[in-house]
């Protein structure tokens, strides 16, 4: 790390971590408790059916073949982030 520069607060910060200072808050009912949001955002426990023109869904598969995924796994993904009001352009 010599060639980061950091600031007096940031280096304080590495040498109390390098000392052992910090001790983790994670407790096994906030392990529990991400777990279970984690479940139920990856749960697909509902099935939909769409109609969408051919030139859509070939476009679909071939960015979903581009990013290495199965094109529903792509379209899940978008309505996901859809849905969740994170899909940017």
């Amino acid at each position: 790390m010599s060639d980061i520069k950091l600031d007096p607060e940031e280096q304080e910060i590495i040498d109390d971590f390098e000392d052992g200072k910090f001790e983790s808050v994670i407790t096994p009912a906030l392990v529990k408790s991400a777990q279970s949001a984690a479940d139920e955002t990856l749960k697909k426990d509902k099935r939909i059916n769409i109609r969408i023109s051919s030139r859509d869904l070939l476009a679909l598969q071939r960015r979903a073949a581009k990013e290495g995924l199965p094109y529903q796994t792509l379209v899940s993904s978008i309505l996901h982030k859809y849905a969740a009001g994170s899909l940017f352009e």
